[in-house]
């Protein structure tokens, strides 16, 4: 379509000039006494643009041939710009291959051309960024050659040059992020987690600077940080959705591994948000814990709650947490609970065959000084029982019913079955 204006363009000017230049009988007369110089008017237009035409390219010549040195110059310096992005790009593909002395060297050497550039007046506009760039990228390669020295060295100048850029932030907070994780490496968290402080606030909480805080936060034991820390990634989706559930539920597992009392427990469940609370695995591990600190059996069972009816309701709990669930209930019945006890005989009537239900309701019983059922539910879970533990458990609780009773043979044949199950 271009080409088609185009030709149409030059048929039409061809038009013009063939209208104005065929019937022209006009005349330009120049006096120069004595003589009189008659010209057409046609060939003073083509004499006039012919000069026009030698004019305008005698002096584009001249500007050319002026021009010279300064393109000459801006050659040089190209050229120069060039090796130095070149080995500023060399030296990033070295510490990716694992090449550090070849990454460190490439990083001066684009540095010393920089320098060499700036130092002839041939600054370019993003020096500065280079230069971090370069200081950063030699400090790494000096952290994975061991070279303390030179890594803290570039690290600075990196950091003195950051801080001149006044519109750029990201250099400074790029090079305290690799200066945190250079220090876990060194396992210094204490370092790590200043070097995350100096951050500003939007940028400590990016989700690189939020993995080195917890990772930090693990080394040096700081549970509730790590807790806390573990809720933002899981926020920001740092990680998959089992990944992230997985690292609360080991961080809120922990917080309560760190209560020495059942005070401290109670304060530490507090912190727990309502959707950590309601993790299987995390009530359970706190009713037990609380247990085991000697703790209210009724508080231990509220927490136990979720867990009972995430089973009760699905049935979807696994062998080990079931265990540790059923377990954590039979010994907080030490102390009576008739809505427990009306709890357990209503899921026991919807399903009816469930051994662990019938060992649940067979301890309910026991602890309510119900001694007939508590045996017979006892007697019909103990030999279908799969947890070796639980099994144990049912059988000798059935041989105390019997001692209690006086009937020595089934208190025996009990206390076998007991022994064996341990066995086993």
């Amino acid at each position: 379509m271009r080409a088609a204006l185009w030709l149409i363009a030059l048929f039409a000017i061809a038009v013009a000039a063939a209208l104005f230049a065929g019937s022209n009988q006009g005349t330009v007369t120049l006096y120069w006494p004595p003589y009189r110089i008659d010209l057409s008017l046609n060939l003073v237009a083509l004499l006039l643009l012919l000069g026009f035409a030698l004019v305008y390219g005698g002096l584009r010549g001249l500007s050319a041939m002026f021009e010279l040195p300064r393109q000459a110059r801006r050659w040089r310096m190209l050229q120069k710009e060039r090796a130095m992005h070149a080995a500023a790009l060399q030296g990033m593909t070295q510490l990716q291959a694992g090449r550090f002395v070849r990454a460190r060297k490439a990083a001066l050497s684009a540095l010393a051309q920089e320098k060499a550039l700036r130092e002839a007046g041939d600054d370019i506009p993003h020096g500065l960024e280079l230069r971090v760039l370069a200081h950063v990228l030699a400090a790494h390669s000096s952290q994975a050659l061991q070279d303390q020295a030179q890594r803290d060295e570039h690290w600075q100048l990196a950091l003195q040059e950051a801080q001149q850029a006044k519109g750029q932030p990201e250099l400074r907070e790029g090079a305290q992020l690799v200066a945190a994780q250079w220090a876990l490496d060194d396992r210094d968290a204490a370092a790590a987690l200043d070097h995350l402080g100096q951050l500003p606030q939007g940028a400590a909480r990016r989700t690189l600077a939020l993995r080195l805080k917890l990772k930090a936060a693990q080394a040096m034991k700081s549970t509730k940080a790590a807790l806390d820390t573990a809720r933002l990634l899981a926020k920001h989706r740092a990680f998959s959705a089992s990944a992230a559930q997985s690292i609360v539920r080991s961080m809120a597992t922990a917080l309560i591994d760190d209560a020495h009392d059942p005070e401290q427990l109670q304060q530490a469940w507090r912190q727990l948000d309502a959707g950590e609370r309601q993790m299987p695995e995390v009530g359970i591990h706190a009713a037990r814990r609380l247990l085991a600190l000697q703790g209210s059996a009724t508080t231990a069972r509220e927490w136990l709650l979720p867990a009972w009816e995430r089973y009760t309701g699905s049935g979807n709990l696994p062998a080990l947490q079931l265990r540790r669930l059923l377990q954590a209930l039979a010994e907080s019945f030490h102390t009576p609970d008739a809505e427990w006890l009306a709890r357990i005989e209503a899921a026991q009537h919807k399903r009816p065959n469930d051994v662990s239900l019938q060992y649940l309701a067979g301890v309910a019983c026991l602890r309510h000084q119900l001694w007939g059922k508590a045996s017979h539910w006892l007697g019909e879970a103990a030999p279908a029982l799969q947890d070796e533990q639980l099994r144990a458990h049912a059988w000798r609780l059935l041989a105390q019913l019997a001692e209690e009773r006086g009937d020595a043979e089934a208190a025996a044949r009990a206390w076998k079955q007991a022994a064996l199950a341990h066995d086993a």
